[in-house]
């Protein structure tokens, strides 16, 4: 624990307490001051309750010393479970990505190779935001398992994954806890597909060069053209995916984005974050909502989910993400968190902000349409 987050506890308890000296001692930090009038030593001591930190509070009324120390740390340790679920899903991943490059592992086993670019580059966007939640719950000391990838058959899910989640298994405890795990995910995901999307579209020479690959992925996949493929698929385009192909001197049309791997991994990044920063239940945006809105979240919450029904006219994925989320979560509302009362800071509420800019930005009306 560092000083200023520290003092931010105890600034947290300025309705009950005034600091008049404060110090460290090793691994513990210690606050010396006074209660407020009609104020009592146990209420500081439930509000602490509520932080997964070792602490003392001593003395009288008129001098009260608090004494926090984070607890140990506890060593991380690698489940079988999840690195054969990771395995799979390396696995999964490649032959997606190859048999979008035209190839065809099953017949030829190095096409795998062709798989390389996208599993590597999707894992890793996955991955980052998995993690990035994950790290921040071990920073607030809330047990989280590390993340469980799903692999998917190339056949069912061109994506070659379901995705990947963590599980949290204890409780959190703050509205800045809550806030910053549940944000750190999307920024995560978010930062790295944006350079996904950046590196690939830089590593593309030409327009020529874009004309002959795609005559080339065809050709690998038996069809003279995109119009002579029995389906075609063209990807929806967000505002910050459309800005960023205009950095570059290339256009890519959006039903041949797929095989161009970095570029479609990061897409993929996008749709993720779009889709989990939706501020509902104990979706990623649900968990931010509910930490900046408080209370308010559950009147929130119930019209997000309410506009999902006109979009499903739009595009009917939106009302099959509508009944998974009831099915999943049964309920549109956040569990309560005792400390919702508690304020949070401009800090806090900046990095919602960032959040809802950022699910603005990667919002896709029709995320797939399939002709």
């Amino acid at each position: 624990m560092t000083e200023s987050e520290f003092r931010e506890i105890i600034l947290r308890l300025d309705d009950l307490f005034v600091a008049e000296k404060i110090g460290g001692e090793g691994r513990n930090w210690i606050a010396q001051g006074r209660m407020l009038e009609g104020k009592s030593s146990e209420q500081i001591t439930s509000s602490l309750n509520l932080l997964d930190l070792d602490f003392t509070v001593s003395g009288d009324d008129d001098s009260v010393i608090i004494t926090l120390s984070e607890k140990p740390e506890s060593v991380i340790v690698i489940p079988p479970l999840n690195l054969i679920l990771f395995g799979l899903t390396i696995v999964t991943t490649l032959f997606a990505g190859a048999a979008l490059q035209g190839g065809s592992p099953l017949q030829n086993f190095s096409d795998l190779t062709l798989g390389i670019p996208y599993s590597i580059t999707l894992l890793l966007i996955l991955g980052s935001h998995e993690f990035g939640h994950y790290f921040y719950a071990r920073k607030h000391r809330v047990d989280a398992t590390l993340p469980y990838f799903l692999p998917a058959p190339p056949f069912l899910i061109m994506f070659g994954t379901f995705g990947a989640f963590i599980k949290i298994k204890s409780p959190i405890r703050t509205r800045q806890a809550l806030l910053e795990i549940g944000a750190a995910g999307p920024i995560a995901g978010f930062v790295v597909s944006v350079a996904a999307i950046l590196i690939g579209y830089a590593l593309i020479p030409s327009q020529e060069f874009i004309t002959e690959h795609i005559k080339t992925v065809h050709g690998g996949l038996n069809t003279e053209s995109a119009d002579s493929a029995t389906i075609q698929l063209t990807m929806g385009s967000s505002i910050l995916f459309a800005g960023l192909s205009k950095l570059f001197q290339v256009t890519i049309p959006m039903d041949e984005i797929y095989h161009f791997p970095l570029i479609f991994a990061g897409w993929i990044g996008f749709l993720v974050t779009m889709l989990n920063l939706i501020p509902i239940g104990q979706l990623d945006g649900g968990h931010i909502a509910y930490a900046v809105l408080g209370k308010r979240h559950n009147v929130f919450a119930k019209w997000a989910f309410l506009a999902l029904v006109p979009l499903g006219f739009i595009s009917p994925h939106w009302w099959f993400w509508a009944v998974l989320i009831l099915v999943l979560m049964r309920t549109v509302k956040h569990p309560p968190l005792q400390s919702i009362n508690l304020p949070i800071s401009h800090r806090e509420r900046n990095i919602g902000w960032i959040c809802l800019a950022i699910l603005v930005l990667c919002f896709v009306p029709v995320p797939i349409e399939v002709f």
